[in-house]
């Protein structure tokens, strides 16, 4: 048995239409993750409504439907080996998906690939897809410029595009000197897996060559247990299953454990029976880990999306308000005290009122431009406090990071984004 591979969560990220999925499909399939008769019945499937070069696409789409049908708890993820690591793929499709994956921590990502299309360049959706990312602390990211193919492979246009994306990448704070650029043709297969012959003028990496540059997050092995719930199944023979990610600690069979706030919001306690991943059994489970598992003293009312579990000796933190570092990325007008929208944090979802807005800062630099301003608009940077309207957890940025950031919503759209950096227990 060959020693267990390093294990990286990875989302492609991108504006609508710059072939995020063609580019995982492409990725799967000239890695041999995907049979030669699915891509030929799915090519067929393609051709047959219209969308021939689509069937790339349809992979991750296909698995969209599975998922449905079935209660896995492999949620999104598809998986595929590099000769280096294990990497499970969060395709994020459209923006409404990115947003909701990524945000309610369900799925954070140690790296991402952001997609950008030769033919279109940087688009809206990019400038808050990689904003987003760096807020949500997305450290590492791979920027592949796809639809090479439609720009006769040009050198000029690539290095355009490299050029506008380093810009917006240095506007939010990446450090560019590490980030990778490739250009590819995801649909015709260039520099993907395959190194292209049509751009001779490049000479580094391919695209999975590049995934082997990444280097494995540490795993917050050494903080407090905090597994926030995605969703909670009630399975024949076993009882009521919670599925969520270990986020921070360890989970371990015959643990104590508290679930916050709970439904009457004091908390829930049980003793862990059994947990599985990939419908295997283990005795314990680490960060990163998507699981279910079961816990004897959970009832199917107590306990629902947005819980965190934690160990009973430290239970993760209720807050009656919470003071948080944001930005605003896309509001309309202005933000001003009393402004109460839907706070995504981990996998909770709750509205969240603006008690108070104390200073105003340069997002660049941090530094504080207003003390006690009435109000701030898109692109300031602020210090607020937030009362939440029903009992919620959130932990310190400088203590729990992992369960610390959030996005604010509203009407369909990600208002702003930010960490909690001080709070008032509940």
């Amino acid at each position: 048995m060959a020693a267990k591979k390093e294990h990286i969560n990875l989302v492609f990220i991108g504006h609508v239409d710059h072939g995020k999925s063609t580019t995982v499909g492409r990725l799967l399939f000239d890695t041999k993750n995907i049979d030669e008769q699915v891509m030929r019945r799915l090519k067929d499937e393609a051709t047959k409504l219209g969308k021939a070069g689509f069937e790339f696409a349809y992979v991750m789409d296909n698995l969209k439907e599975e998922r449905e049908r079935g209660v896995t708890i492999d949620l999104a993820h598809k998986k595929f080996e590099t000769d280096k690591y294990y990497f499970t793929i969060i395709d994020a499709p459209g923006h409404r998906d990115f947003v909701k994956n990524m945000i309610t921590g369900a799925s954070q990502a140690d790296a991402g690939v952001l997609v950008v299309a030769a033919n279109d360049g940087v688009n809206a959706q990019t400038k808050e897809h990689v904003f987003l990312s760096r807020t949500l602390g997305v450290d590492q990211m791979i920027v592949a410029v796809n639809k090479m193919d439609m720009k006769e492979y040009s050198e000029d246009v690539y290095k355009k595009v490299k050029e506008d994306v380093v810009k917006l990448m240095k506007n939010v704070g990446y450090k560019t000197d590490n980030v990778q650029f490739v250009p590819i043709s995801a649909l015709k297969g260039d520099n993907v897996v395959e190194k292209s012959q049509n751009m001779s003028w490049y000479n580094g990496p391919t695209l999975l060559e590049a995934l082997d540059t990444l280097e494995v997050s540490d795993k917050p092995i050494d903080l407090p247990l905090r597994l926030p719930i995605q969703d909670v199944y009630n399975i024949t023979g076993i009882g009521v299953v919670p599925v969520g990610r270990v986020e921070t600690g360890v989970l371990k069979v015959g643990q104590k454990v508290i679930a916050m706030p709970g439904r009457e919001g004091k908390g829930v306690q049980g003793e862990v029976k059994s947990i599985e991943m990939h419908h295997e059994q283990l005795q314990e489970a680490t960060p990163g880990d998507n699981i279910g598992f079961n816990v004897r003293g959970f009832g199917k009312k107590d306990i629902a999306r947005g819980d965190v579990v934690g160990p009973a000796d430290n239970p993760p933190t209720v807050v009656k308000r919470f003071t948080a570092q944001i930005v605003i990325l896309n509001h309309p007008s202005v933000v001003t005290a009393g402004y109460t929208p839907v706070f995504h944090v981990h996998t909770s979802q709750d509205p969240g009122r603006f008690v108070e807005i104390k200073k105003k800062l340069n997002p660049a630099t941090g530094e504080v431009v207003q003390e006690n301003p009435d109000f701030v608009k898109n692109g300031d940077a602020a210090i607020v406090v937030i009362e939440p309207v029903k009992p919620l957890v959130i932990e310190k940025f400088s203590e729990i990071p992992q369960v610390s950031r959030f996005a604010i919503r509203d009407s369909g759209s990600t208002v702003a984004a930010g960490m909690c950096i001080d709070y008032e227990k509940a």
